[in-house]
């Protein structure tokens, strides 16, 4: 613990600085930018921590910002994480500050996330004294594509890095509130493309033809069993197909289909026998149908595994600073690529409530609304975490 209780400065601080993070946050609303076009945001962002007396270096993972706080003491190096872009969808809230980009909106409460973070540049830099390391900030870009983490880490967001926080608002949780999770709290993200080639001709003689999409049928339907036959009950597994595409009107059998879908896993081993599967079905269609089939399938994010040597703490200073505790939650099979980050260094993220009273918000919906208040209260939380690491 802290020899001096920074209780009351954290919040006086996180108090002042709320009414221009609530301003900040509105401005990225206006003009949201989808993964790796985030260059205003990314300016928005520079020009705050330079106003902040930070050295922020830019163009890290194609969009991303990164600036230090050093403390006075030595100490291990904590990487602070918030994401940055937003979705491919057309805003319905009619907001004031509503997107003004078409078919563009922050969905995800990314805003919400990157004036939180500054938020806590603020109180951190005016805390420096008493931090015994150095607080890295990251501003990441592209986590809707699970590819701005890693293009972070390639330019060397992650070097040197020995503890890692992050966090994400939950409009599922009410304003004020905190959660977690122990251990896996997030899933692997894996994703397939199948191409299934046939033989086009009349839909009135299939016999001269050779059909893709009875194949493609066939493969959807047995897809379903790798989660319920072949995965260990007590081991969460997701096979999505989202995308099904062939043919052109109703008297053509096509020459090709095809398919895109994803695999969410917990655990190492559902991971290797849902890809396995997956692919033995593919294989199993060209003898059984006479089709040829293609199929792509890429890893793309592991599991966000969070670690106990940073969630117990965080979840004790959260609690001291707001006198709330954190809830313990389940995990979700949605994934999160800050697991980039904590695949190479003991890392929790924090859930912190966004739901406004009144509301069932949801992410990426084009109606959602976070309460605001979310913003101050994660200054709040995620500051004396960082203290309480580098103490």
């Amino acid at each position: 613990m802290l020899a001096n209780d920074p209780q009351r400065a954290i919040r006086e601080a996180a108090e002042a600085a709320e009414p221009r993070l609530v301003a900040l946050r509105r401005d990225i609303h206006r003009v949201p930018e989808l993964a790796f076009q985030e260059t205003r945001t990314a300016g928005i962002v520079a020009a705050e921590l330079a106003r902040l007396g930070l050295e922020p270096r830019t163009g890290i993972g194609r969009t991303g910002v990164v600036a230090e706080i050093r403390g006075a003491r030595p100490g291990p190096t904590l990487a602070i994480r918030a994401d940055m872009d937003a979705l491919p969808i057309h805003e319905e809230t009619g907001i004031a500050f509503a997107s003004t980009i078409e078919g563009q909106m922050h969905a995800c409460g990314h805003d919400i996330h990157t004036a939180t973070l500054l938020g806590v540049a603020a109180v951190l830099k005016a805390l420096a004294p008493q931090i015994a390391g150095t607080a890295r900030l990251v501003f990441q870009p592209a986590e809707e594509i699970l590819e701005g983490a890693a293009a972070m880490i390639a330019d060397g967001a992650a070097d040197g890095v020995d503890l890692a926080l992050g966090f994400h608002n939950h409009p599922d949780m009410p304003v004020g509130s905190f959660g977690f999770v122990r251990g896996a709290c997030l899933a692997a993200s894996d994703r397939f493309d199948l191409t299934v080639r046939g033989r086009s001709g009349h839909a009135a003689h299939p016999y001269a033809a050779v059909d893709p999409i009875v194949a493609a049928a066939h493969f959807i339907a047995q897809a379903q069993t790798v989660v319920s036959r072949e995965i260990k009950p007590l081991h969460p597994a997701v096979v999505t197909v989202g995308m099904v595409q062939g043919g052109t009107t109703y008297n053509i059998i096509p020459e090709r289909v095809h398919l895109k879908g994803t695999v969410r896993t917990l655990h190492a081993d559902a991971r290797d026998t849902a890809e396995a599967a997956l692919k033995r079905l593919a294989d199993g269609l060209q003898a059984s149908l006479r089709v040829a089939c293609e199929m792509r399938y890429e890893r793309k994010v592991p599991p966000l595994v969070n670690d106990a040597r940073v969630l117990e703490p965080v979840i004790a200073a959260v609690a001291a600073q707001t006198g709330i505790a954190p809830e313990e939650g389940e995990p979700s099979m949605g994934s999160e690529d800050f697991a980039e980050f904590a695949a190479r260094a003991p890392a929790f993220q924090l859930r912190i409530g966004s739901g406004a009273p009144g509301r069932e918000d949801r992410l990426h919906n084009a109606f959602y609304q976070p309460d605001e208040r979310c913003i101050g209260l994660g200054v709040q939380a995620l500051s004396r975490a960082a203290l309480e690491l580098l103490s």
